[in-house]
């Protein structure tokens, strides 16, 4: 079956489609396309906040996703399915979630039934709603010899952990804390809206990480919250940006210490799920200034990374720095390109959906149980 996964994540960027060929246990990626929002539709994503706006806005990039599915298609061939994760507007984990762009719309322009709606049904189980990636991780990743923890840095960063041997039950998963999104919008407002994102980390390099200010941001009872947990831009958008630059220190600054903030919660979350090689990582640590979360130590597994924050080189050194005895590599060693993963991962999910069977996992999101994920949106051919 050849579907479409359509993926806009909460550092609003814009717009992936992976054309996936999906057969028995066989995923191979056909064609990815990446489309940036448009500076308006990003401006109105995280403006809207009346009925009206959300409902215009829902319609709006049903359009948007639909031409992105369509301008795929002309690329890489046509598919039977889409799977639609929709535009994060609110997400309080294990309470309510709400994600749009009017799957109605999806299927009439594409001719293509459209699965989305993919996160409530796992709260209504008593789930966190996310993440929900880690069930394709396991699929994609697991190993009968070898831990593997599966790392997304999107705008939020989440991890996967795969024991050896794993079955779906042990699997284990949540999101660290904040990945690309408070660099991002940082470096928007430093640079005056002529970078959307902080290339290859320069600027981060170029500044110095205020360790007072780190130190009061690790303090969050989040990073020590057992999981099953997740976050959204309801904790690290405008309000946490705010607050950072209440420090008054240069934006460099600021992108450099959001930039270590996110290495250490993601060593931090990589520790507390990890079994530690003794004495082993506390100096690389020390050295960054990273204080007030547990020891950043070696660990005898691979660390697989993939979102935006792959090509982050300060971030990506940071990360290796605070766990020197992990092996980090991407998924492009996979074979998977890591812009490419998530969109991926809601076709698979969709697919899952279309043939009944459910695709949460309860470890990972704390649902009381295995559940069928989204709805479906026919088309006229289906």
């Amino acid at each position: 079956m050849r579907v479409a996964g359509v993926m806009s994540g909460t550092s609003l960027d814009g717009i992936d489609v992976a054309i996936v060929e999906i057969r028995g246990g066989r995923i191979k990626t056909i064609g990815f396309q990446s489309k940036p929002y448009a500076e308006a539709v990003r401006r109105a994503i995280l403006e809207a906040a009346s009925a009206e706006s959300i409902s215009r806005l829902n319609f709006q990039l049903g359009e948007l996703y639909a031409r992105a599915v369509l301008r795929a298609v002309r690329s890489f061939g046509p598919v039977e399915l889409i799977g639609c994760h929709g535009q994060t507007i609110w997400h309080e984990g294990g309470v309510h979630t709400l994600q749009i762009g009017e799957p109605a719309v999806i299927a009439e322009r594409t001719g293509v039934p459209v699965v989305s709606n993919f996160r409530t049904r796992d709260v209504a189980a008593g789930g966190q709603g996310a993440p929900l990636v880690p069930y394709v991780d396991y699929l994609l990743f697991r190993h009968t010899t070898r831990a593997r923890i599966a790392l997304n840095i999107g705008g939020i960063a989440n991890i996967t952990v795969i024991p050896p041997s794993a079955r779906p039950k042990d699997v284990v998963a949540f999101d660290t804390g904040p990945g690309n999104m408070v660099i991002d919008a940082l470096t928007r407002e430093y640079t005056g809206g002529r970078q959307q994102f902080d290339r290859d980390g320069a600027i981060a390099a170029a500044g110095k990480i205020d360790r007072a200010l780190l130190k009061e941001l690790l303090a969050d009872a989040y990073y020590r919250r057992r999981p099953p947990k997740s976050a959204g831009r309801e904790q690290y958008g405008v309000a946490f940006v705010e607050r950072m630059k209440k420090s008054k220190l240069a934006f460099p600054d600021l992108i450099a210490t959001a930039t270590a903030l996110t290495a250490a919660t993601i060593a931090g979350g990589v520790h507390g799920r990890a079994k530690a090689k003794p004495d082993t990582g506390r100096e690389a640590c020390a050295t960054k200034g990273v204080t007030g979360i547990p020891a950043c130590v070696g660990f005898c597994m691979d660390l697989i990374v993939s979102g935006g924050g792959v090509h982050n080189r300060q971030l990506m050194a940071q990360i290796a720095a605070f766990l020197p005895d992990i092996t980090v590599t991407t998924t492009a060693q996979f074979g998977i390109d890591p812009d490419a993963k998530e969109a991926i991962a809601f076709a698979v999910l969709a697919r899952e959906t279309w043939r009944r069977k459910p695709a949460n996992l309860p470890s990972a999101t704390g649902a009381t149980r295995a559940v069928l994920l989204g709805n479906l949106t026919p088309s006229e051919k289906s």
